[in-house]
């Protein structure tokens, strides 16, 4: 098949590209100097040009606690655009299959745990980083509605995956705008070089998050849009019809902290600043629509940990 991976220069969408190529699909990219998702027009020439038969939906402005606080209006606004943008062209140029990639803090911020994909809607959400969820959550939308009012007359299928908190080669480690596992990786290399005797990392340390490797998120994908409709709507609802991919283990940050200064080799102290947001209590997936499914994640974090360090280049 064609597929088309918007977002395969993001860490995901390396390793969705590797993969599909791997099967022997031919994988269409364009470069955000090539094709802006933010601009219609330009997304609508693009799939007017290029016959595509499935989308991987992975492109995506995201960021950790600081940048969801500092740059919010560019959070909801831009990932709005891509959603409506990629969706809905798509849909008028007649590509049959979509899969959007959402992340797990569409759910609320006190939700059960482990979190079951009816959680969604249930609950105020994370005020750190808010916007991104809603537009994450209007993009899991859209799958639905389009499916829901389109289904039937034009044989589209478009589906929805939500992964914990990801990480692995490739990552952003920015030193502002990075995820948590990208930040600690940094922050403990540059200590080492340094000779520096503590690391300060935001918050009380007791948050937990659950960590799924690239790898293992971009299998989960691919497995999710392999299902036969029938199957897959065995393990949805039209209205909750997405599926979390995720280890169904978490960790404090504290914990994680531990784990990346081992990998690192990083001798110093760990201090907590409680003056900065922890963020949600408690992220942890319940997964068992995809075990379902039969796909499990397989990567065990210490092992995804030393992956990730070994790909880390201080320059990046």
């Amino acid at each position: 098949m064609r597929i088309y991976v918007a977002g395969h220069r993001g860490m995901v969408g390396r390793s969705l590209t590797k993969r599909l190529q791997a099967a022997g699909h031919e994988v269409v990219t364009r470069g955000h100097d090539e094709l802006d998702l933010l601009d219609q027009q330009a997304v609508r020439r693009f799939f007017a040009t290029e016959p595509i038969d499935q989308v991987y939906l992975a492109a995506a402005k995201v960021g950790g606690i600081h940048a969801n606080m500092t740059y919010p209006a560019e959070f909801i606004y831009q990932n709005l655009l891509i959603a409506a943008n990629v969706v809905h062209e798509a849909f008028a140029a007649r590509v049959k299959r979509l899969l959007f990639l959402g992340s797990s803090c569409i759910y609320p911020r006190l939700a059960d745990q482990p979190i079951a994909e009816e959680s969604l809607l249930g609950g105020r959400l994370e005020p750190t980083n808010e916007p991104y969820a809603v537009a994450k959550i209007a993009g899991i939308k859209l799958c639905e509605s389009y499916n829901r009012q389109y289904g039937a007359s034009h044989g589209i299928d478009y589906r929805s995956v939500m992964p914990s908190n990801l990480y692995g080669p490739g990552d952003n480690y920015h030193v502002e705008n990075s995820h948590v596992v990208p930040a600690l990786i940094r922050r403990f290399h540059l200590a080492k070089a340094s000779g520096a005797s503590s690391v300060v990392i935001w918050g009380t340390g007791r948050a937990r998050r659950e960590f799924l490797y690239v790898d293992d998120m971009a299998d989960g994908c691919i497995a999710v849009m392999g299902l036969p409709r029938a199957a897959y709507d065995a393990h949805t609802d039209p209205m909750r019809a997405h599926i979390n991919l995720g280890t169904g283990q978490d960790v404090s940050i504290a914990e994680l902290a531990e784990q990346v200064r081992a990998v690192v080799g990083y001798q110093g102290r760990i201090q907590f600043d409680p003056s900065r947001p922890d963020g949600t209590p408690r992220k942890l997936l319940d997964v068992s629509r995809a075990a379902a499914i039969g796909w499990r994640a397989t990567v065990p974090l210490v092992e995804g940990l030393r992956r990730t360090y070994a790909d880390y280049s201080p320059s990046d």
